[in-house]
């Protein structure tokens, strides 16, 4: 992967664009985009979250996820939903790259800010468009049902800890996210904040992951290319030698949906190449029963992550 950045530092994105093939030139898009960036800030997740994550596709309202990682596993029980009329009804468990892109913006604002409580109103939306996610029609619509899908789950890590099994259970927010779209009048109906819940606000200030915010934007549409990328971003900088990891880990780690390994294969060697597309320091092999990570450079310069901590 590190050829595609190098064609772009030797011939600028639209000379490398000339002179690859047409399944490679959204990798050049993404690589040139991250390259290009100046600002250098950052997002933060969980550690929890680049070794489990939520499912790329919807659920049946009634159906819990399961996902294990590397000595952690995470449950996530559906919740219930009350709407404006009174009315009560179960809401599935939250999906798809707009809630993976929500939980980002909830977890970056509380560490840079130090303060459980996050601004969603101008401040989100601000946000949602730097990240090129609209702000009207189909797009908010979906960003307003995750929004409701992650207030109302309920999820638990399960972690190896002491020679045993510790739970802990979690809801993301303490009260419900409510989103006002730019051309609402009724603000009375909608809140400015938003709360973490205590337990999930200290467990993320324990264990923050800086991840790179352009490359959030470049991948911000691909759930599995975000997965990847956050994992990425997790592990390679705190390798101490080259460390492989089979097609059958990577298939239980990120693989929900694909009942076989040549299945989930075929679509997870895409999703890495976006993701390493994005994370230019990112060494990582494909090797005949899966892939070798390297020790690499983390994804955000830090001097930057110095600034909040």
């Amino acid at each position: 992967m590190g050829s595609i950045h190098r064609l772009i530092e030797t011939h600028g994105r639209d000379g490398a664009l000339a002179l690859v093939s047409d399944e490679e030139r959204p990798l050049i898009d993404i690589a040139a985009a991250v390259q290009a960036a100046e600002n250098g800030k950052l997002g933060i997740t969980y550690a929890g979250f680049c070794q489990t994550a939520l499912p790329h596709r919807q659920l049946p309202d009634d159906q819990h996820w399961e996902r294990p990682g590397h000595k952690v596993k995470l449950v996530i029980q559906p919740g219930v939903i009350e709407d404006r009329n009174g009315v009560t009804r179960r809401i599935g468990v939250p999906y798809g790259s707009r809630a993976r892109m929500i939980l980002l913006y909830l977890q970056t604002r509380a560490i840079q800010t130090g303060n459980p409580e996050v601004e969603l109103g101008g401040s989100m939306h601000d946000w949602l468009k730097r990240m090129d996610i609209p702000i009207c029609g189909k797009a908010y619509r979906d960003v307003e049902d995750q929004a409701a899908r992650l207030s109302a789950c309920h999820l638990t890590f399960f972690t190896d800890a002491d020679g045993g099994r510790r739970q802990s259970k979690e809801s993301i927010v303490a009260d419900a996210i409510q989103l006002r779209r730019p051309d609402d009048r009724q603000g009375t109906l909608f809140t400015e904040t938003v709360r973490l819940s205590d337990s999930f606000f200290k467990a993320l200030r324990e264990h923050p992951v800086p991840v790179a915010e352009e490359a959030l934007k470049a991948i911000s549409g691909k759930s599995m290319a975000l997965d990847v990328y956050i994992w990425l971003a997790y592990r390679l900088h705190s390798l101490d030698k080259p460390t492989p990891i089979t097609w059958a880990a990577l298939h239980g780690q990120f693989g929900a949906g694909y009942a076989l390994v040549r299945q989930f294969k075929t679509k997870f060697i895409p999703n890495l190449k976006y993701a390493m597309a994005a994370y230019p320091d990112a060494r990582v092999e494909e090797a005949g029963e899966g892939l070798i990570l390297h020790p690499s450079r983390p994804p955000i310069n830090e001097r930057v992550v110095a600034r909040i901590a």
